[in-house]
């Protein structure tokens, strides 16, 4: 391929497409669109990432109107905007979670500014989500974006995504999921937290002189510690297996 080829309208055409794609993976799906991460280096790396990935890339024939350009271009606009929801329900999981277990602590008030969705979230959120990032690093879950990435550009062609049905029933599937396991991995500490509080309720019949504000929610809060620091371990192996069933699923819409 000489380069006066690449510099035919096609050429461009398809570089561009791949350029949008990519950019828009990079501000939908998780850990890319981090805004810890400076914009200018998102735009490089999705330059970066275009130049490699270009050769592999069946050229696409330019469009005959302006109208099916930008039809293309929101196409692969979707296509990230539906990634990223799958990806970021698993992460959902994990806020919900932390959310149910503020609560039973006594740590809902503890609330700070989460700098990626610009909402107030609880402590217990937070840590349980950068938690999580550090272990998709761990299990390289970047890695698995990365590649999913390529096989798109491989296997879906630039500017034809088309949603499916079978997407729509996937992500309001997968919704109610996100509840059912958010529940399931803040079910232990609520299971404890509600048995502390029979518990505390049987003392306070026998024994009216117990302070429950003095006594009692110190307790409740070193059990919640203690419980969530033993099935902290257990919460990241479904993060991980949460997280790797979302890729497959993406890699079967290829």
């Amino acid at each position: 391929m000489s380069w006066y080829s690449l510099l035919q309208h096609d050429h461009i055409y398809t570089f561009l497409l791949l350029f949008v794609r990519l950019s828009t993976l990079f501000v939908f799906l998780p850990f890319f669109n981090h805004m810890s991460v400076s914009p200018q280096i998102k735009a490089a790396f999705a330059f970066y990432l275009t130049l490699v990935l270009y050769p592999i890339v069946p050229v696409t024939p330019e469009p005959n109107s302006l109208s099916l350009f930008f039809a293309a271009i929101l196409s692969e606009m979707v296509m990230g905007l539906i990634a990223g929801v799958v990806l970021n329900i698993v992460f959902g999981m994990l806020a919900y979670a932390g959310e149910h277990i503020a609560f039973v602590m006594g740590f809902s008030l503890a609330r700070v500014v989460d700098p990626q969705t610009q909402i107030q979230s609880p402590l217990v959120s937070q840590f349980l989500l950068l938690f999580a990032m550090v272990i998709l690093l761990a299990f390289n879950g970047h890695y698995m974006i990365l590649t999913w990435m390529a096989e798109a550009v491989k296997s879906a062609p630039l500017g034809g995504f088309v949603l499916q049905q079978e997407m729509f029933d996937y992500i309001i599937n997968a919704m109610g999921h996100l509840f059912v396991m958010g529940l399931s991995i803040a079910f232990p500490i609520i299971a404890l937290s509600l048995l502390s509080d029979i518990i505390f309720g049987m003392l306070m019949k026998t024994m009216p002189q117990f302070n429950l504000l003095v006594v009692g929610f110190p307790i409740k809060i070193m059990i919640a510690l203690t419980v969530w620091l033993t099935v902290l371990g257990a919460m990241m192996m479904i993060f991980k297996e949460e997280f790797i069933a979302a890729i497959n699923v993406l890699m079967q819409w290829l």
